[in-house]
């Protein structure tokens, strides 16, 4: 399959100082990517670099066949900036409409707004808009003109909680229609449910970049299985599975991905004595800890 963005070997001095090392990132049409790192990691500006706003030291970025910052590139690449502006005096109708004009026309705006949730404030002027309606309709611009690559810079910034889940349903849109989307976030709650792959950079280096199934495999986290006991037999499971006692009533274990079928038989032949069992493997935060941290749990 054809990539929406490839990155290769992509590198970034500023004077002496490398920002940004020897970088390889692919993204394919329809794919949604969790760019994650430590503020100063290098997320902004391999974004920068993507959009041709920042120039290479080495290596190459591509956008289908295009070279960053060119017509064809600009045309098929959407930006979503974690602070967006807008003028001011303009209306929400009339700023999507510019946009629209500049990208070519033929997109229906009323629409664009309803479906980022701006319908009863189109017509205000975006010196009233709060930050996330500000947010809201930058994500209508990203909108406009189906790109092929749409970059986002935490794109959920300024938005309560079921906003957040209406951008993420838009993005969902966005990559079904075959829209290649790499999101740099923080929010490692949501990236973890919403992407399809997570790429870390850490001091300028890509330190992991796979799924989160494989990242956690790799990494070799732990799954904690709590175990629930029956009525005076948290002491027995605790001696039987060498477990911790919690609270008097649950039994803690932790295995590894090799050991945790045999884990589970072991609970399950304990019978009656166990009312319930809880698993939960590795999160994205332990994961992100574990890579940004060099390899170390």
């Amino acid at each position: 399959m054809d990539k929406a963005l490839i990155i290769r070997a992509a590198s970034k001095y500023r004077g002496k100082v490398r920002v940004l090392n020897d970088i390889d990132l692919c993204v394919a049409p329809g794919e949604r990517v969790a760019l994650l790192g430590h503020n100063g990691a290098g997320k902004t500006t391999l974004m920068k670099m993507i959009l041709g706003l920042t120039p290479l030291s080495g290596g190459e970025i591509t956008i289908g066949a295009a070279r960053p910052g060119s017509a064809a590139a600009r045309r098929d690449t959407a930006f979503l900036p974690e602070s967006v502006n807008f003028h001011p005096t303009l209306t929400g109708r009339e700023q999507l409409t510019l946009f629209a004009r500049l990208a070519g026309g033929g997109a229906d705006i009323e629409a664009l707004l309803d479906r980022v949730g701006l319908g009863e404030a189109m017509d205000n002027r975006i010196a009233t808009y709060s930050k996330g309606m500000r947010q809201r309709l930058g994500l209508a611009q990203v909108l406009l003109g189906r790109p092929k690559l749409a970059l986002l810079d935490e794109p959920t910034s300024g938005l309560d909680p079921l906003s957040r889940q209406d951008l993420y349903a838009i993005i969902d849109e966005l990559a079904a229609q075959g829209t290649a989307v790499l999101i740099a976030s923080h929010a490692l709650t949501e990236v973890e449910a919403q992407t399809d792959r997570i790429a870390i950079l850490r001091q300028g280096l890509k330190v992991a970049d796979d799924t989160l199934a494989n990242l956690s495999r790799i990494a070799g986290l732990p799954t904690r299985l709590r175990i629930l006991a029956r009525s005076g037999q948290a002491e027995r499971i605790a001696d039987e599975t060498g477990g911790i006692r919690i609270n008097g009533t649950s039994v803690e274990i932790y295995c590894d991905a090799d050991t945790k079928m045999m884990e589970l038989r072991r609970i399950a032949a304990m019978g009656d004595a166990v009312a319930d069992v809880e698993m939960t493997p590795p999160r994205l935060e332990d994961l992100y800890r574990y890579y940004a941290k060099g390899g170390q749990a």
